[in-house]
């Protein structure tokens, strides 16, 4: 009788350590954008020096320099230098989707929100913060939406910091980017200039 409560003793054992090692298999990264997007914001305060690529173009507002730090799921990622008469002021952004399908464009775009909005970033010398945005609802009628996600944790050091999701429509397609900058950033010093 022995060995008989043994093997079902045995049997019962495996069946239940195998279906708790299938359950407890996690993925490895529930934020995949996470990773990457962290050490843009922690290099900000290093005017991106050190995710600076090569410049690829000049023009007499900005220089633009590729990005050694790609954010999965992006098309292509750029860091740029706006020149002002007080300062030079840095912004990093990704381009993450460009499609002629507006739906699919919202909906990228919902998923980019929920993959930032709480986005911990923890510093070697500082408290983490948190940064968070209110959603906005793309439409279609609007052409341009935009989320700024800041920080939480009120961490005076990463206060002027700034997040932005934005989806626009360009030409005949729907682009989505993100964004990092510094909120000191004046309107005339967002944009390039474009020749007519």
């Amino acid at each position: 009788m022995k060995p008989v409560k043994s093997l079902v003793l045995f049997t019962i054992c495996t069946v239940v350590l195998t279906t708790s090692n299938a359950q407890i298999n996690l993925p490895s990264s529930p934020n995949p954008i996470q990773p990457e997007l962290e050490k843009v914001i922690k290099d900000y305060f290093n005017h991106f020096m050190n995710i600076r690529g090569e410049e690829i173009g000049q023009n007499p507002q900005s220089t633009e320099y590729h990005s050694s730090i790609t954010i999965k799921g992006a098309e292509e990622c750029s860091v740029t230098k706006y020149s002002s008469t007080k300062n030079e002021v840095w912004s990093w952004q990704a381009v993450m989707l460009t499609t002629e399908e507006f739906e699919t464009a919202k909906k990228k775009f919902k998923t980019l929100y929920s993959q930032v909005n709480d986005l911990a970033v923890h510093f070697e010398d500082q408290l983490a913060c948190s940064f968070k945005g209110n959603y906005e609802i793309p439409s279609e009628a609007k052409k341009f939406t935009s989320v700024i996600f800041s920080d939480q944790t009120k961490n005076e050091t990463v206060r002027p910091l700034r997040i932005e999701l934005t989806l626009e429509y360009k030409l005949t397609e729907w682009e989505i980017k993100i964004l990092v900058y510094g909120k000191e950033r004046e309107d005339n010093e967002q944009g390039k200039t474009k020749e007519g």
